[in-house]
Order: C-alpha cells, then sequence, then structure tokens
C-alpha cells in the first residue's frame, strides 16, 4: 500500500516537473464571425466558437471575417467483401471545405479540406445496431472536423 502511494507521487511530481499545463481556452484573431453554408456543423461550430471573445453575427456585412461552408459530405465505401462475397467492413468518410474571407472579400484562409475516416465492421444479424453505430460515428467525425477547423482558425494571423 505504500508503495503504491509512493509510485502515485513520484508520477505526480514527475508530470509537474516536465512542464506539462492544460491547454485553456483558446481563441480566434477576430471579434465577430459569421457562419455561411453548412448544415449540421455550422451548429457545431457556434457551440465551439460561443466560449471565446469572438461573437457570432447574424450578417455577414456585421462581421469581421465569414466563414464559409463550401461542401459538406459524408460517403460509405465497401472495404472488405467475404469469401461469400457479403460486406464484412465499411470506411465512412466525411468530408468538409471551407474558406475565411474578411469583410473586404479578402481570403483570411485559403479553401481548406478537413477529411475524417472510420472503419466499421458489418454483420448481416445486426443492422439496426450498425446503423446506430454508423450514425454515431458520422456525429464522432463531426465533432472532430469542428475541431479542426477551430484550430485552423485559430492559427490565423490578424491583419490591420
Amino acid at each position: 500500500m505504500r508503495l503504491r502511494q509512493i509510485l502515485i507521487l513520484g508520477c505526480a511530481l514527475t508530470l509537474g516537473a516536465c512542464g506539462f499545463q492544460l491547454r485553456g481556452n483558446a481563441s480566434l484573431p477576430f471579434e465577430s464571425l459569421y457562419i455561411e453554408g453548412g448544415q449540421d456543423i455550422a451548429v457545431d461550430l457556434q457551440r465551439a466558437i460561443r466560449p471565446t471573445t469572438t461573437k457570432i453575427m447574424d450578417k455577414a456585412t456585421e462581421a469581421q471575417a465569414v466563414l464559409q461552408i463550401l461542401n459538406e459530405s459524408r460517403e460509405k465505401r465497401i472495404l472488405t467483401l467475404s469469401s461469400a462475397g457479403r460486406v464484412n467492413e465499411f470506411r465512412l468518410l466525411y468530408r468538409v471545405n471551407f474558406k475565411i474571407i474578411d469583410r473586404a472579400g479578402r481570403e483570411l484562409l485559403s479553401p481548406q479540406q478537413v477529411e475524417l475516416r472510420r472503419d466499421i465492421t458489418f454483420n448481416d444479424s445486426q443492422t439496426l445496431a450498425k446503423e446506430s453505430e454508423e450514425a454515431l460515428l458520422y456525429r464522432d467525425m463531426q465533432t472532430d472536423a469542428v475541431q479542426q477547423i477551430f484550430r485552423r482558425m485559430s492559427a490565423i494571423r490578424a491583419t490591420p
């Protein structure tokens, strides 16, 4: 028991000594943003931006920058087949193309693509469960895409 406490204390001290610290709140380089296009991802982007100091605007003309969701797509491909010719695995793809422009129409971030992939096994006898799993995976990929877009927006250097 005493050895366990010493090991835990040693690990905690090692982590503290290495300079580890939580990332904290990210910030965006513009004061206001308008999100144009996108269906489901626009709502998630608004949720991700709300805790920051950047305000989400209702009109593009009021915003300092405009995030344009150019394309959002989901795709399902057959990955493997069984010897009987039945599907064993699918590959799910989720793509989002976007760019950011300022009020004057200049590109702050050229067109970018976020592409995410997940592989899912398939079984004919579990069709409903696999459909639910597929929906969950797409939702997870959308959340990951929002985080990647947010990080790319955070890396933009504001110009006067």
